[in-house]
């Protein structure tokens, strides 16, 4: 065999475990009966590996009891030794690499339709958003490290995953931690593993995100939640690329693109102590800061048309346009849960709807009867037309903006040029 494969030889588990730990291995194979350890737990190790071997166990011990615990462990074949001709070994790991490749290529094709490709899915039209997509499209390509700040529902992690697919990490995992729904102690275990033994109940060994992102891709999400221990070793890590598991010394090197998101003011935690002030200047690398749904109202119609698709596909129902009166509504309404709300008001308007058109009774009540911006600034009535509902709103983004078209036409979604366009319709050039 050592003319087709480079073969390592290890005398026992332990000689074995640390090969493991410095090589990349493609095969296993392993007796069951060994000093000190057996070949089931040896297998079990290697398959808590970032990248696990094909495993191929071999006894002279054949029963059929061992080789439902060998598989149960994590095994790919099991070879009662005498019985094997040195040929048929080498058909036997040849058949078990290709099946190994094929769950590989199927797991990264469910990671792919899983994972949205770049921007395509991304509904968006607005200048701020047409900004935002342009800088993704310039950073994706490179290795800086990303910062998403913004209001809660914005769509941070969809612009994560855009960046991923359009990155030369595309086939490599892209892995999402939300920080702020694990303790400390369970969010340091959970991006950089543990050994076994390191605490109580820490029974195996277990990897960390860090390792499972291997050559990809790492979101962390609320970023502003993490306490002290674990800022100084991501600081670390990102000075230097390398970590430890929890109750272990070893330094591990990761290859990993950092994206970490946010909607809290990073600096004002910086003043008030809570986050060192030398990790947010390496997360701010490249910060990219996403619009709030009132920012682009006018994306409102788009992103609704398009929840309406999905909702009335999932639900089979034959719902295909709003009414006039509850696009009024739904451009009326202030978000202030963004998109995410957004998409809940219309899963809720497809269930609710009686034919094919959603109608203003359909959608939530705090849609429908709430007055705009929370009550800031005039009220856009549902029963208004839609150009009445717009006449109404080009007037309140000018006086918002102190006559500003610049900064008008960028709170209302629009571009400078179809602002001027919509003054002129409704003879609103001397505002």
């Amino acid at each position: 065999m050592e003319d087709r494969f480079d073969v390592y030889i290890a005398e026992d588990a332990k000689a074995a475990a640390d090969l493991l730990e410095r090589e990349h291995f493609d095969v296993m194979l392993t007796d069951f009966r060994m000093p000190s350890e057996d070949g089931l737990k040896l297998i079990s190790r290697a398959k808590s590996l970032p990248k696990p071997p094909v495993c191929i166990l071999m006894t002279a011990y054949g029963s059929e009891e061992i080789a439902v615990e060998a598989m149960k462990r994590g095994a790919d074949d099991y070879i009662a030794k005498g019985r094997m001709q040195i040929d048929e070994l080498e058909m036997r790991i040849a058949r078990s690499l290709r099946r190994q490749n094929l769950e590989v290529e199927n797991v990264a094709l469910r990671q792919q339709l899983d994972t949205k490709f770049g921007l395509e899915n991304i509904v968006g039209e607005s200048p701020v958003m047409r900004e935002v997509f342009e800088i993704v499209q310039q950073v994706a390509p490179t290795r800086a490290t990303v910062l998403l700040l913004g209001e809660s529902g914005t769509g941070k992690e969809l612009i994560a995953k855009a960046i991923h697919q359009l990155s030369p990490r595309a086939k490599q995992p892209m892995v999402t931690v939300h920080c702020a729904a694990l303790s400390p102690s369970l969010l340091e275990s959970e991006l950089f593993g543990h050994e076994k033994g390191a605490f109580t109940g820490a029974h195996e060994r277990r990897i960390g995100r860090f390792e499972q992102a291997q050559g990809g891709t790492l979101f962390l999400d609320e970023i502003g939640e993490i306490d002290a221990t674990i800022q100084i070793k991501l600081l670390r890590f990102l000075g230097e690329r390398t970590f430890e598991r929890v109750g272990s010394s070893k330094t591990i090197s990761a290859d990993v693109r950092l994206v970490t998101a946010t909607n809290k003011n990073l600096e004002e935690l910086v003043k008030a102590g809570t986050f060192r002030e030398d990790l947010f200047f390496r997360l701010n690398a490249v910060p990219m800061h996403l619009p709030p749904l009132r920012e682009r109202i006018g994306d409102v119609p788009l992103l609704a048309r398009a929840f309406l698709r999905e909702f009335a596909k999932e639900n089979d129902k034959p719902v295909s346009e709003f009414t006039t009166d509850a696009l009024d509504a739904l451009s009326a309404h202030s978000w202030p849960g963004n998109v995410r709300e957004l998409r809940a008001a219309i899963e809720h308007a497809v269930v609710f709807c009686r034919g094919e058109r959603v109608s203003v009774r359909d959608l939530p009540p705090a849609v429908r009867n709430a007055p705009a911006n929370g009550g800031a600034g005039p009220v856009i009535s549902s029963a208004l037309t839609v150009k009445e509902a717009e006449k109404q709103l080009l007037i309140r983004a000018l006086k918002e903006t102190g006559g500003n078209r610049t900064l008008a036409a960028k709170k209302i979604g629009v571009s400078r040029r179809t602002l001027h366009r919509k003054l002129h319709t409704y003879n609103l050039e001397d505002l």
